[in-house]
């Protein structure tokens, strides 16, 4: 027994050191991104020409569930959701395949569609910012410090184990430009289309195979590439006796791409951000550590005065959400300890008890790591060792009950202790392996869950039922054996603080049991109000679907109107930064502004559209207030004041969750679907105004469908045909002006860099300059774009966005001050009241009470089927349908005390505490177990009367029945008034326990002996 104990202790130890850690389990779904950059395309040909092909083959995958897309200028994001049960190897290899029709539906040169990287909610483990050192300032632009990222920095980090991605984000991206003059175009009759075509036939490498001389090879190869931007400059576009070249006809210099997204920090300026993508999957913690130590290698290589500097770590978080669940975990074993020790009056007995909590514990950890399970928040936060060692506690506290009756004052060789205590534990051992067995399937109904719920909620159901498994093993096994050992051969039985407490209860507890036994029918009615009391209170709890984690940080998410310029909204952003910085300096540490859309665009915003991670001081040198929610606002009205913007604020990876999962970042979200997009964005607004008015709701927005200022360009085809002009031609011509056209590659020695031809920013200002561009006739004549086409300003579609192939506005709002679940029942009924959608039209509501209403429609099938289970199980225990039923009372009695709690503390009802609710039922059938075994072994000794039984039962029970409760109750204890990161989702789970034990304990030590007196009454008259 010793030697299979030392080899588990050993076993967990390992398992521990190779225990993935993280904060929470990664809850994102099964999917998959597919991404298409094509900058020339408006948002409605995105639509038509890249996203509509794409979803057709996608939707045909086995195992889609979901669709989800959103078109915008220049780029197409597409979200597949499979189901979870489908490898996502294997769902990204059978979209790949489906890709593949799509790509040969999509017009040449309109963009390639590519699946994002393997990551999920979670993925974004680390930012890091290139920058450089004080002093060095103005030494390094802004586009070398982006080259550094691409071509040092981003290379090296990408063989990390671990990383999929490194994602970049800022700077300027460096191209080899060629910048051309429409006016000495038009004064040398050369069009675009001639530069390009000489760009592109100048600028390459071949080979001639080899000839033999002798005995020697010579290999032939050509070096045409260009090097240099000079040699750019003396390519020939036109021969003669006077060569025109390249640099007749513009300027040759270092350029770059047009940007789609910036980031600022601090008010003092633009940076080079780096998003270092973790592979699903993976062990957060470890990678985190990985790629810091890769950073310190690199940045050696870096150039003089450059540094990198970390944030947004999440081995932050990490670390201080596993130091809020260490706390937990040892105040409460701590308690249950002391506890222990307290009630039994014995010091071995009880540190014998307590030796069974490291060994379970090291048993679920070794379980968790073969199972895959994480070590995070919700799968050792919701540990309670009170649990752990309830069918520990119930056999020594038996077997030292029993040596104390019947060997008091002997001493007991070790023949003779083996023999006793495998005497006093076959007594109670049924009780005891029930009653941990009937807490194990309570939590059936939280493995049962699926979707998010079942994500979040799962681990800690396996951990627990590990630690639970490894509990009862070792009272099967090493609790006898032990306390055969350790338990003194001495029974001797001197008064301790224990007896005297003990005792006082019993004197306190005995009247209260006498009026029980005197009014069971008044006890029982009594029971039976406050349990219809609970269920009125419970109705009026309202709901959400988890609290939120606080993580420390904040995420205000800034919009300006639709069409504002990336120079605008960095101004913007930077003045918005500058406020915050200088209103709570001691509350705040850094704010940087991602604006618009990275390199990969994992996260498609607009160039107006910015995420504001503001990351916070420790609490303790706070000054304006301690509280988060508070500083929010506070914030939010300072902010408030920067002219020509919104804001709402969530937090880092709870929006990245949100976003990932739902498509939309907010609490509550009113999605409109139909056709028309002017339709949709008018409806969009009225519902705006309908949520307005509903309580408690802030953050209101709608989505931006509509207001992106175009320069549009439309073709007379008759002017067209009579100049024997073709639209591909014109578009050619027009993209390669105006976007830039991509000509070639420059190599510096391994890096590359585009060479792309375009026109001078000055000649690309107005729309006069678009009118104006020169376009070449089959004669060579140049004439301008106005004579065969109409150009002007208008509106169009800033984004268009879908689901499951249907058009869609949404309109989202976070909910402050009050429940999710009453919030979206006045949002419905405002809306019902108030809004009538034309035919074809159609509504759906979206955000967390999407995931709050699917939790609770599956524990409202699991619960009852689990409750059933158990009821099945004491049938089979106790072999009786009235001594079963009984023992069932102790269910609805605990849930009183659990309505209770969370009234007291102002919670509402949520899947946390649902969890709570499952946990408590299997305790409070636990405490019925002891109680109602021990009436029927007295009554098995021959005490006949029934207030005799049941007095000399109860108050000889009352130590284990108390000791039980206290010790998974206050185990708790820690979590309840938790204050720490991640403390947040506990509180609720650990109020209910608490509160629901302490109205089962009193209620089954009053109401359960009355029940039974009645039972027993009804079955003499039976």
């Amino acid at each position: 027994m010793l030697l299979g104990t030392l080899a588990l202790a050993l076993w967990g130890i390992y398992a521990f050191t190779r225990l993935p850690i993280d904060t929470i389990p990664d809850i994102t779904n099964n999917q998959a991104q597919v991404l298409t950059v094509c900058p020339t395309l408006a948002t409605q040909e995105v639509e038509q020409f890249i996203t509509t092909p794409i979803e057709n083959a996608a939707r045909t995958t086995p195992g889609v569930i979901e669709l989800r897309s959103i078109s915008r200028f220049g780029l197409s994001v597409v979200t597949v959701v499979f189901r979870d049960d489908i490898d996502i190897y294997l769902a990204r290899q059978l979209l790949n395949e489906r890709l593949r029709q799509a790509t040969d539906e999509i017009p040449q040169g309109f963009g390639t569609p590519e699946l994002a990287p393997i990551s999920t909610g979670l993925g974004e483990i680390l930012h890091y910012r290139i920058e450089p050192k004080p002093g060095y300032e103005h030494r390094y632009t802004a586009m070398q410090l982006r080259e550094m990222q691409d071509w040092i920095v981003k290379r090296r980090l990408a063989g990390t184990p671990g990383v999929v991605e490194v994602n970049s984000f800022g700077g300027y991206l460096k191209q080899y430009e060629v910048a051309l003059q429409p006016e000495r175009l038009r004064a040398l009759g050369v069009s675009v289309t001639d530069v390009h075509e000489a760009l592109q036939s100048a600028n390459e490498n071949t080979g001639g195979a080899y000839i033999e001389k002798n005995s020697q090879s010579y290999f032939i190869r050509s070096e045409g590439l260009t090097k240099s931007l000079e040699d750019i400059g003396k390519i020939v576009v036109r021969g003669g006796v006077a060569p025109l070249r390249i640099a007749d006809l513009g300027t040759v210099r270092l350029g770059s791409a047009p940007r789609y997204g910036a980031v600022s920090h601090n008010a003092e300026g633009e940076i080079v951000l780096g998003i270092v993508m973790m592979l699903k999957g993976e062990n957060a913690a470890a990678v985190v550590t990985r790629v810091k130590e890769r950073l310190k290698e690199i940045e050696p290589s870096l150039p003089e005065g450059v540094q990198i500097t970390t944030f947004l770590d999440r081995e932050k978080l990490v670390d201080r959400t596993i130091s809020t669940v260490e706390q937990n975990l040892i105040e409460g074993a701590l308690i249950v300890i002391f506890i222990l020790t307290l009630f039994l009056g014995n010091m071995r007995a009880g540190l014998l008890i307590a030796s069974v909590i490291p060994l379970a514990m090291l048993f679920a950890i070794g379980m968790m790591q073969l199972t895959g399970v994480s070590a995070n928040l919700m799968s050792l936060g919701a540990i309670d060792f009170g649990l752990i060692v309830d069918g520990a506690v119930i056999l020594v506290e038996a077997t030292l009950h029993y040596l104390h009756h019947l060997r008091q004052g002997q001493r007991l060789s070790q023949t003779e202790m083996d023999e006793e205590v495998e005497t006093a534990s076959s007594k109670i051992i049924r009780s005891s392996v029930f009653g941990v067995a009937i807490i194990l399937l309570v939590y059936l109904p939280i493995l049962s869950l699926t979707g998010v719920e079942g994500k979040m909620f799962k681990p800690m159901a396996e951990t627990v039922s590990y630690a639970l498994i490894g509990a009862l093993l070792l009272s099967l096994t090493y609790v006898p054996a032990m306390s055969a050992l350790v338990i003194s051969k001495k029974i001797r039985h001197d008064e301790t603080f224990s007896d005297k407490l003990i005792r006082v209860l019993q004197r306190t507890y005995a009247p209260a049991l006498g009026f029980a036994l005197a009014k069971p029918r008044m006890m029982v009615f009594s029971a039976v109000l406050a349990l219809a009391v609970s269920v009125v209170l419970f109705t009026r709890l309202g709901g959400e679907f988890i609290p939120v984690l606080d993580e420390g940080d904040i995420m205000m998410h800034g919009f300006c109107r639709p069409g504002t310029s990336l120079t605008q909204t960095l101004e913007s952003h930077r003045l918005a930064q500058k406020v915050i910085l200088e209103n709570f300096p001691d509350e705040v540490d850094q704010v940087i502004s991602k604006i618009g859309t990275a390199e990969i665009p994992t996260d498609p915003m607009a160039p107006e559209t910015a995420d504001n991670l503001i990351l916070l001081k420790d609490k303790k040198l706070w000054k304006k207030t301690k509280s988060k929610a508070e500083l929010v606002a506070m914030i939010e009205e300072k902010v408030t004041q920067v002219p020509g913007m919104a804001y709402e604020f969530t937090q880092p990876i709870k929006m990245r969750f949100d976003e990932m999962m739902t498509g939309v970042r907010s609490d509550i979200a009113v999605k409109i679907f139909g056709d028309n997009l002017d339709s949709l964005a008018r409806i969009g607004h009225r519902v705006e105004n309908i949520l307005g008015n509903v309580e408690g709701l802030v953050d209101l927005k709608v989505e931006q469908i509509e207001g992106l200022p175009q320069i549009s360009v439309q073709y007379d085809y008759g002017k067209i045909a009579r100049h024997g002009l073709h639209v591909r031609d014109l578009n050619t011509t027009l993209r390669a002006a105006f976007a830039g056209e991509n000509a070639g590659v420059i190599f510096e020695d391994e890096r590359r860099f585009d060479l792309v031809l375009r026109f001078d920013s000055s000649a690309r200002a107005d729309l006069a300059d678009v009118r104006r561009l020169p376009v070449a006739l089959p004669s060579g004549q140049l004439i301008p774009l106005s004579e065969v086409a109409d150009v002007d300003f208008r509106l169009g579609a800033a984004q268009i966005s879908r689901d499951d192939g249907r058009r869609r506005i949404v309109v989202s709002a976070n909910v402050r001050g009050r429940d999710v679940e009453s919030a979206i029942v006045d949002v419905q009924k405002a809306m019902d009241a108030q809004l009538k959608l034309p035919t074809g039209y159609y509504s759906k509501y979206g955000g967390q009470f999407e995931n709050l209403q699917a939790a609770k429609a599956r524990l409202g099938i699991a619960v009852p089927a689990a409750l059933i289970l158990i009821f099945i199980l004491l049938f089979f225990t106790f072999n009786s349908l009235r001594e079963s039923l009984l023992i069932f009372t102790a269910i609805p009695l605990s849930a009183i005390g659990g309505v209770l709690a969370l009234v007291a503390r102002d919670m509402p009802f949520s899947i946390s505490a649902g969890v709570g609710f499952i946990a408590l039922f299997g305790v409070a059938v636990l405490n019925g177990i002891v109680l109602i075994s021990y009436f029927k072994q007295l009554e098995q000794e021959g005490v006949e009367d029934i207030d005799e039984r049941i007095r000399r039962g109860a108050l000889v029970r009352l130590r284990p029945v108390l000791m039980t409760a206290a010790v998974a109750s206050l185990g708790f204890l820690p979590m309840a008034i938790s204050s720490g990161a991640g403390a947040e989702v506990q509180r609720p789970l650990a109020t209910v326990v608490i509160g629901g034990l302490l109205s089962a304990t009193v209620l089954t030590l009053v109401v359960l002996p009355a029940l039974y007196k009645l039972n027993h009454k009804w079955g003499k008259k039976g």
